[in-house]
């Protein structure tokens, strides 16, 4: 067996490959234990809150250790491998080690941050005590920067410290009745979080800690009454757990408003056979979401006060002056939703392009969490499963969600004469904290009137 010192092993921490992600859940080891990796090595596949992403490793050397198991969620932070870069010969798989009392210094050389933010300390180590006044100068720096100003808020009287959270997180807590004081915080420096509150909310369920091998995941806790012949549970994780905590987030926050119109959309099914047979779309994707979301664009021009955000912390609302429009997509791992950067000025050959590749990369999980950032409408197309229409819920941060509905064959009044025609049905939910009725109807009839006179889109685009 090959001597190594510490000082020859590198060791390599979850990044946060997205912005402000705690944790991620490895799905695969494309390495183990002796193998040889070089710079830019892809050693693991993980999947976060919003996207499966490979981590290449930032040096050469050989694997010492792989510090957690497939299927194991690790906080942002931690170390996951440990790579021998002496250059000396593969070592034989050793038992872990437990990790020492006090912190050791970061080895000189490229430090292993990829993405994102950098990396917090882990939670294995253990912090220094700090006395009385660093406290509470520290919560007092945290408080000023929660409250947006430069210097710190005014000190609370003792033994009534404020709890700290950002203001949308107490107007969540204020809307479910909870009391911040009550609620343990989890969220760094003791900020009470979104999970924190609606925890608080719901009942509390006993505990039983039993020890467990290291690198294996502790057993599911029995349920009484559970039969698993008879039902099957599934841990509510990566994608789907984010999904369900933004849409209750949203519906909490933003007050919806949904509209609906049915529409003739006859013309706009031939205009799409005819893009088909165009040689400017020859190998692009050409279907009736493409000239929908074109009509949502135009729309949006015509309306701009639709494409906003609302700042709750600043009492603002964010005009936008680009439309990162949103995509609804099914996967197997989850409802996700990649949005087409400055899909405003974009043409209909290009937003083709932009679409068939949105979908692509979806269908292959590989979409990166940069394409689910900074959406400002969505499009989900709820036709495609043969539904009529639905009510959506808006994504958090967005104004406007325009639901599309399946085309059918319907009898159809048409220049005074009842004839089979394609039609379908549109649902608009908006924040009516900035959008109301009047705009809200302006922007829904709009999509609709493009849909029946394709023609529109020449002299409104």
């Amino acid at each position: 067996m090959t001597t190594m010192t510490e000082a020859s092993v590198r060791e390599f921490k979850m990044p946060d490959v997205g912005e402000g992600l705690t944790e991620a859940e490895i799905l695969k080891w494309y390495v183990q234990v002796g193998d040889t990796v070089t710079d830019g090595q892809v050693v693991c596949e993980v999947e976060t809150a919003k996207a499966a992403v490979e981590l290449p490793i930032p040096y050469d050397g050989v694997v010492r250790e792989l510090r957690f198991a497939e299927g194991t969620t690790v906080d942002v932070g931690t170390a996951i491998i440990a790579v021998d870069v002496s250059g000396g010969a593969a070592p034989e798989p050793a038992p872990a080690e437990p990790a020492p009392a006090a912190e050791e210094a970061e080895p000189q050389g490229r430090t292993p941050v990829l993405v994102g933010y950098g990396v917090a300390a882990s939670s294995t180590k253990r912090r220094p005590r700090k006395g009385p006044e660093v406290a509470v100068a520290a919560a007092q720096a945290v408080q000023a920067e929660l409250n947006g100003h430069g210097a710190a808020a005014p000190a609370p009287a003792p033994g009534k410290a404020r709890p700290l959270a950002k203001p949308p997180v107490r107007k969540l807590a204020k809307d479910l009745g909870v009391d911040l004081a009550r609620v343990t915080p989890s969220g760094p420096d003791g900020i009470i979080t979104r999970e924190d509150v609606h925890a608080a909310v719901a009942p509390a369920e006993p505990v039983v800690e039993a020890p467990v091998p290291a690198a294996v995941p502790a057993p599911a806790p029995a349920v009484a009454g559970y039969d698993s012949a008879r039902e099957t549970r599934i841990p509510v994780k990566g994608v789907r757990k984010a999904t369900a905590q933004a849409m209750i987030g949203s519906a909490f926050t933003a007050p919806h408003v949904t509209e609906f119109v049915t529409v003739d959309v006859t013309r706009t099914m031939k205009l799409v056979e005819e893009l088909k047979q165009d040689k400017e779309f020859q190998g692009l994707r050409v279907n009736p979401l493409l000239l929908i979301a074109k009509a949502l664009l135009v729309a949006i021009k015509r309306n701009p006060e639709v494409n906003a955000s609302w700042d709750e912390a600043a009492q603002e609302i964010v005009l936008k002056h680009y439309v990162n429009l949103g995509i609804a997509a099914a996967t197997p791992r989850g409802l996700i939703v990649p949005n087409i950067k400055d899909a405003q000025d974009k043409t209909l050959p290009q937003l083709s392009a932009a679409l068939g590749e949105l979908v692509s990369t979806a269908r292959e999980g590989k979409t990166s969490p940069a394409a689910m950032q900074g959406g400002t409408v969505t499009i989900t197309n709820v036709g495609v499963f043969g539904v009529d229409t639905g009510t959506p819920i808006l994504n958090p941060g967005e104004s406007a969600i325009l639901a599309v509905g399946a085309i059918k064959l319907q009898p159809w009044v048409h220049k005074g004469k009842v004839k089979p025609r394609q039609v379908t049905t549109l649902a608009l939910s908006f924040d009516h904290r900035l959008v109301d009725g009047e705009l809200g109807s302006k922007v829904l009839a709009d999509v609709a009137a493009i849909l029946e006179q394709p023609k529109r889109l020449l002299s409104w685009a």
